[in-house]
């Protein structure tokens, strides 16, 4: 039995559909089991990574877990909670998703949020593996309502690049380290293979589309607005403006090959991760 939390997020999701796949079996966490709509065969345990009784009762005769705990600056207990209710269950192997920059004071706040999830994984005794993915490609699916309507989307980014990652690519890692030892005491950052700013993005999914994506940029006070607008904390948007001042003056522009090294193969560019979801764009 494979465990996987946080089962239908991004990465979470396409780790469950690929195992189930290969054929393993699976139980996914999730708050709503009947609303979750995963595949066939995998079981669909109900439960949230800050509700302990839950992940305690979603361990239980797992072998391996995928952990996916935390979502904000307040989730450090969680997040050292999922490593000790693994343990305790007698899981074996796991595999945490974390985020590049943890343990890097030059990110500021943001750089701690996983650093006790992580600390807790390395001191559990348990097989383990970590990945720090840096901007998901599909953080652009933001913009679809935008361009489908001719509008322009925001740019909270300015010309900051990043070595934007395709989230398939970190699952196919995630699963190839849930499935085997290869990977076990390893922390990889995984990025895509250039560091692209927004305002390239929007120009390479244009191209792709066939007509201009448009941005237009948001000051900083904009953007701590929006994100108290949306119901955060004014801790949690102040970490997360922190970070985006990091990366507008160049501090996440990296690209690290530990994905072409764990997998074989070159990482997935943004180009073909347009390609490949193009229709998310397309008009009603």
């Amino acid at each position: 039995m494979i465990l996987v939390t946080g089962a239908t997020g991004t990465i979470g999701s396409e780790v469950v559909r690929q195992l189930a796949a290969r054929g393993e079996k699976v139980r996914a966490l999730t708050r709503d089991p009947a609303a979750a709509g995963v595949p066939s065969g995998v079981e669909a345990a109900p439960g949230h990574h800050r509700d302990r009784a839950s992940v305690e009762a979603a361990m239980a005769g797992a072998e391996a877990a995928f952990l996916v705990g935390v979502f904000g600056p307040d989730d450090a207990e969680h997040d050292r909670g999922l490593v000790e209710a693994a343990k305790a269950a007698g899981v074996r192997r796991i595999v945490k998703l974390s985020a590049i920059g943890t343990a890097d004071p030059r990110y500021g706040v943001f750089g701690t949020w996983h650093r006790a999830g992580e600390d807790a994984v390395r001191a559990s005794g348990l097989e383990w593996t970590i990945l720090r993915p840096s901007s998901f490609a599909s953080n652009t699916l933001s913009w679809a309502e935008a361009v489908r309507e001719g509008t322009s989307a925001p740019n909270v980014m300015s010309d900051g690049e990043q070595g934007v990652v395709d989230p398939r690519d970190v699952s196919d890692l995630a699963v190839a380290a849930l499935l085997g030892g290869r990977h076990a005491g390893r922390t990889y950052t995984l990025t895509g293979p250039e560091t692209l700013s927004a305002n390239r993005q929007a120009a390479i999914l244009g191209e792709v589309l066939g007509r201009p994506v448009r941005l237009h940029e948001l000051t900083p006070q904009q953007r701590r607005e929006q994100l108290l607008a949306s119901g955060l904390g004014e801790a949690y948007a102040d970490s997360l403006a922190a970070s985006a001042r990091f990366i507008q003056e160049g501090g996440n522009a990296v690209v690290y090959e530990d994905l072409r090294e764990a997998l074989g193969r070159p990482a997935r560019t943004y180009r073909e991760w347009a390609e490949d979801h193009k229709a998310a764009f397309a008009p009603a």
